[in-house]
């Protein structure tokens, strides 16, 4: 299964955020002993795990912060996302949508992390079929 592994400039901040704003807990951290920055973590978040570190530009290691964006979103299946994008909001979050129920049987919501990570978060609102998602998803376009 792969495992999220993400760069913020910031990491001990980041940390911070994700545990106040989407309720992640920290297993362990590494700490770099020449200068401190984490060179490691490891966090569990909507019941998945979640690896970070602090940029480490000489390794490639570098923020959506210094590339000037992100082409990925991290997905996270959460009970209300409603209350989580309230939180999360709270906490710092640019909220990019607003939670909105779709045709694919989910509510969800995109959100803007500090530290230039997207998140969609998503609460399951109804069990469809892959063939059901699709026809719906034509039956909105033609």
């Amino acid at each position: 299964m792969p495992i999220p592994y993400i760069v913020c400039r910031g990491a001990a901040e980041a940390i911070e955020f994700y545990r106040d704003a989407f309720g992640a807990t920290e297993d362990f951290r590494m700490t770099d002993p020449g200068d401190g920055r984490i060179g490691h973590a490891e966090l569990n978040v909507f019941g998945g795990r979640l690896m970070l570190a602090d940029e480490y530009p000489d390794f490639g290691a570098i923020s959506p912060d210094r590339l000037g964006g992100t082409a990925v979103t991290l997905y996270g299946q959460v009970p209300d996302v409603d209350l989580v994008v309230q939180t999360a909001d709270a906490a710092g979050a640019t909220v990019l949508r607003a939670p909105a129920d779709q045709s694919f049987g989910e509510r969800t919501a995109t959100l803007m992390d500090p530290f230039g990570h997207r998140w969609m978060l998503a609460q399951v609102i109804e069990r469809l079929t892959g063939e059901e998602m699709q026809r719906r998803w034509e039956d909105e376009v033609g």
